[in-house]
């Protein structure tokens, strides 16, 4: 069974005022006090990035990469700046998984159809929205229908499963979509057992299309992960995972910094912070369901570490935790009922760990469940020879902090209402359509690197956990 459909409202915030970036000078009292530099930023001179290539085995992830994939961080790809699409043939799309991540919610910025609209306008044609929840996904729709971008939806046809979708098109003899954009949980794609095994019928059914993913690319054993990494680079498609703080302008003056001034990362440092009493979703709370604190949220720190410090000797990974069973692990404001989940899938508090990367450097990354509240405190900080580089709040107002050879003090760099999220969006599109320039940042071998970081953490943690 199908039903036929329609648009929405965007579901996410306004979009903000200005991208500008900034140095601010500060008066010498003050600078001294806060550590912060009165020196103007540096000068950008951004080398000429290579063409994207699909998914690869090998190159995808270490600290040299940049500038060969970057992005220019002095002309960033936003929507309130971005030209008009041009007119133009249908982007045809098919969208899996109705959910917060594709539509948006006010738990915070995700919203992929939001960007899709944005960058493709007129254009952009969802063939269909395939999710097994299909009232939810008839609701979505009529409230797209019901807004500016009913072009967009309003033959759109919703289908329980990819195979009803495939075996529908057959039918019909249409034409595939231009791309398939994967909002599904993790639980069901990145495995090659039934049930789990999306991209892999992905391939089957449509093995030219390109693929946005969304991470965590698994919640299953990462050798099935690399399974399907290595069907995705042998099919050749092109395919982009959602690490979006990658995208993020400061991330990419980091890079620049890095590739301009010859450095080799000594180290990296990373800090999750989890504002835990607004967490009301019993699964987060149950590591049988989200797999628990460090592979559900620190993925995306985890990949930032790697970002910068290349590929991980998983051999060397040491990993503690703090236990719910433990005196520091008592917590006073859990928002859930913890006591109906069972004792061995309750989440620890805290989770630190430390490894090698295999050029010699050294990563560690902390990940909390302590703060209260509503806000988040997430940080990474990068050493080189003389350089010091700090990135603060990165997924709300992010600020690049750097201390360099020849100034005790800090400069600071904020590049205002910056949206990731649109930029490896259209980063994507303009892949498959050979746009200017374009830069896909995380690949899905690269992404299953993290993956297999995140379960390492983890199993290293319980390890050497004390048992009650």
């Amino acid at each position: 069974m199908f039903t036929r459909f329609g648009a929405t409202r965007p579901l996410t915030r306004p979009l903000a005022r200005s991208y500008t970036a900034f140095a601010r000078p500060l008066p010498v009292s003050v600078r001294l006090a806060r550590g912060i530099a009165t020196s103007p930023p540096w000068g950008v001179n951004v080398t000429q990035p290579l063409g994207v290539n699909p998914s690869s085995p090998l190159g995808d992830g270490g600290p040299e990469d940049i500038p060969h994939h970057g992005i220019n961080v002095d002309k960033p790809v936003r929507m309130d700046t971005a030209p008009a699409p041009e007119p133009g043939k249908d982007f045809d799309i098919v969208m899996i998984g109705a959910g917060n991540i594709m539509f948006g919610s006010d738990q915070g910025p995700w919203n992929h159809s939001f960007r899709l609209e944005h960058k493709l306008g007129p254009r952009l044609k969802v063939k269909a929205l395939i999710d097994p929840n299909v009232a939810r996904a008839k609701e979505i729709l009529a409230k797209k229908c019901a807004s500016f971008v009913e072009q967009a939806y309003k033959d759109t046809i919703v289908y329980k499963s990819l195979d009803e979708y495939a075996a529908a098109l057959k039918a019909e003899g249409g034409a595939e979509p231009k791309a398939i954009i994967i909002g599904a949980p993790p639980a069901f794609r990145g495995g090659v057992s039934k049930g789990r095994n999306l991209e892999i019928d992905l391939i089957k059914f449509f093995p030219k299309v390109a693929y946005f993913i969304e991470k965590p690319v698994s919640a299953g054993p990462v050798a099935e992960t690399w399974e399907v990494a290595e069907d995705l680079v042998k099919n050749n498609n092109i395919v982009s995972v959602g690490y979006m703080l990658r995208y993020l302008r400061c991330v990419q003056k980091m890079k620049q910094i890095i590739h301009e001034n010859n450095l080799v990362v000594m180290a990296t440092n990373a800090r999750y912070s989890a504002a835990y009493e607004s967490i009301d979703k019993l699964a987060w709370w149950d590591k049988s369901k989200d797999m628990g604190p460090v592979i559900e949220q620190g993925t995306h720190f985890c990949d930032l570490s790697r970002y910068f410090g290349g590929d991980v000797n998983m051999d060397s990974v040491v990993a503690h935790s703090v236990e719910w069973y433990e005196e520091p692990g008592k917590l006073s404001k859990i928002p859930v009922d913890e006591s109906v989940i069972p004792k061995e899938d309750r989440i620890p508090r805290i989770t630190g760990a430390v490894w090698k990367y295999d050029n010699g450097a050294v990563g560690s990354f902390t990940h909390t469940v302590a703060l209260q509240g509503t806000a988040y405190a997430c940080e990474l900080e990068v050493w080189a020879d003389g350089y010091h580089m700090r990135l603060v709040d990165p997924y709300n107002a992010p600020v690049l902090l750097i201390r360099r050879p020849g100034d005790d003090h800090e400069e600071r760099y904020a590049f205002t209402d910056d949206d990731p999220f649109f930029s490896e969006i259209s980063n994507f599109i303009d892949a498959i359509e050979d746009g200017p320039n374009p830069h896909i940042l995380s690949s899905y071998v690269d992404a299953t690197k993290t993956y297999e970081l995140t379960w390492k953490i983890r199993t290293a943690s319980e390890a050497a956990r004390v048992t009650k």
